[in-house]
């Protein structure tokens, strides 16, 4: 049996990160102010000619996000950096916004029914009103949370791709 060399140290795999290219717009010692474009993800698929949603998306203009990054090594104005958010944080704030007002929708829709029960009302008028209470509700606390989640989580500079390169001329 060949001999196999035994780690001394650990490996860890890193967590999966979600990957998006910023543009520099400031630099101060320690801190880089970086500006991402963002984009929708309608326009990519084979049916962007055929979707009405592509429609509504084409008719939106593209926007843009600022903030800075902590960075020890400094950047020129135009640089392109790409940045990486842990993919985790996206996961995460995905399903407080989304899960967690359906899991309050059900749960005031049954307790509105059983409320109606006890007091002979309408059970169909009382579920809907409740459910609708608890969909709102719980959509807040969840987007609180997610805000949370993402003021926390701060993304990392993967790499520095240099200045972007202008393929035509201006006239």
């Amino acid at each position: 049996m060949p001999n196999q060399p035994t780690p001394s140290v650990r490996e860890l795999k890193p967590s999966p990160l979600l990957e998006e290219l910023a543009k520099v717009v400031d630099y101060q010692p320690g801190w880089v102010m970086v500006e991402v474009e963002l984009k929708s993800a309608c326009n990519h698929c084979a049916n962007n000619e055929n979707c009405g949603t592509s429609a509504v998306a084409k008719a939106f203009s593209v926007k843009t996000q600022r903030f800075s990054i902590a960075s020890d090594q400094a950047y020129n104005k135009n640089d392109m950096l790409k940045l990486g958010l842990p993919e985790s944080v996206i996961i995460q704030a995905a399903a407080l916004v989304y899960l967690l007002p359906l899991l309050g929708l059900f749960l005031f829709a049954g307790i509105g029914h059983l409320f109606a029960l006890v007091l002979e009302i309408d059970t169909n008028l009382s579920a809907m009103t409740l459910a609708l209470l608890g969909a709102v509700l719980s959509w807040r606390v969840g987007k609180y949370f997610a805000h949370k989640i993402e003021a926390n989580a701060q993304p990392v500079i993967i790499s520095n791709l240099g200045q972007q390169v202008e393929l035509f001329r201006q006239v």
